[in-house]
């Protein structure tokens, strides 16, 4: 670690674990061989790939064949979206909210393209979907609704629980992207409610390049990618032993620190963000009620992101003004707009999201 930098960026990115680095360097002594194939080295690697998925379902309270893997979080949002809505008649509904990640909104964008009808439903101040109008939008040919467990630009939390029993009892499926949540947040598929949820690896201290999309039995999902009969028929391709053992020690670590690191990680937070109001004004603080510990999203008027960026970056400060896939854009937040702040605050936003080795 560079100790004469400060990185407050880890909603972009977490640094991959010792512990997970040390698991999937022992994993590859077993697994650096193809699962799919029939003879002994095969099977070990089968064995391995198999045990980390038997992890990461116990730790979601899911079952083994609930558990897809994929390349990231944005294909497990794509995978979600688009598998649900071409596994069901043209035409169908999607709703998604406005403060989505675009791996979900620009989905939408294609799924029109294709014929089918979609809704950006808007989102309050706090930057959460209103539960009522979340219910108004449902219509009879709504297959499936896709909202964030908590934002990556802001923290806020969604309800997601609320909003799943409400489709549910409409027969809409219900999605949410939740990669911003382990290592803060409980996360048992049961208890959210939820018909899929997106996961990222490099989010909790895992290794980039894997993600997960658990799938509740039972819910229609075509395939994205054709080749082999992968993950259960659904997603094509060698999968990525190593980096998946990865994933599964590094959400077991998220799980056994959450708590504590969420109280610690959260006065840090709250110690932040009260000395840049004490210290600079006309400062807006972007936060939702209910919020992330790690994410502070701070408006400074009469500045752009773009100046204060690289401004802290020379002081040896590492932060974002958004989410890190769009970065090198110079619109405003997406996120922020839908929240209806004036542009003053949405042209000098910033992003500090603190980790546990922040």
């Amino acid at each position: 670690m560079n100790f004469d930098r400060i990185y407050l960026d880890n909603a972009a990115t977490t640094p991959l674990r010792a512990e997970v680095a040390e698991t999937m360097h022992a994993a590859g002594a077993q697994a650096d061989y193809n699962p799919s194939s029939m003879h002994a080295e095969g099977r070990r690697a089968r064995a391995v790939l198999d045990a980390a998925r038997e992890r990461l379902a116990a730790l979601l309270g899911a079952a083994r064949n609930e558990i897809l893997f994929t390349s990231s979080g944005t294909e497990a949002n794509n995978l979600a979206l688009l598998g649900v809505a071409r596994a069901g008649p043209r035409g169908a509904h999607v709703l998604a909210a406005a403060s989505e990640h675009h791996s979900v909104l620009f989905v939408l964008d294609r799924l029109r393209e294709e014929g089918f009808s979609t809704t950006v439903l808007p989102v309050g101040r706090d930057g959460c979907v209103d539960p009522s109008e979340f219910a108004a939008a449902l219509r009879p040919e709504t297959v499936l609704a896709s909202v964030m467990y908590a934002n990556n630009e802001t923290g806020a939390l969604g309800p997601v629980a609320e909003l799943a029993r409400i489709a549910r009892a409409r027969g809409v499926l219900l999605h949410s992207d939740a990669v911003q949540t382990p290592c803060w947040l409980p996360l048992d598929v049961n208890q959210l409610g939820v018909d899929l949820l997106s996961l990222s690896a490099h989010k909790f201290g895992g290794p980039k390049g894997v993600g997960l999309l658990y799938v509740r039995r039972g819910v229609p999902l075509a395939s994205l990618l054709y080749g082999g009969g992968q993950e259960f028929g659904r997603r094509a391709g060698t999968p990525n032993v190593c980096a998946i053992a990865g994933m599964a020690r590094a959400l077991e670590l998220a799980g056994v620190e959450r708590e504590a690191k969420a109280r610690a990680v959260g006065a840090l937070r709250d110690r932040l963000e009260a000395n840049i109001s004490a210290a600079i004004p006309d400062v807006r603080i972007n936060r939702a009620e209910s919020r992330l510990p790690n994410i502070s999203n701070v408006s400074f008027a009469g500045v752009e992101s773009a100046a204060l960026l690289v401004a802290l970056d020379l002081a040896g400060v590492a932060v974002s003004a958004g989410s890190a896939c769009t970065s090198g854009s110079l619109e405003p937040s997406h996120v922020l707009a839908a929240l209806g702040l004036e542009r003053r605050w949405l042209t000098g936003a910033v992003r500090f999201s603190l980790g546990t080795t922040s």
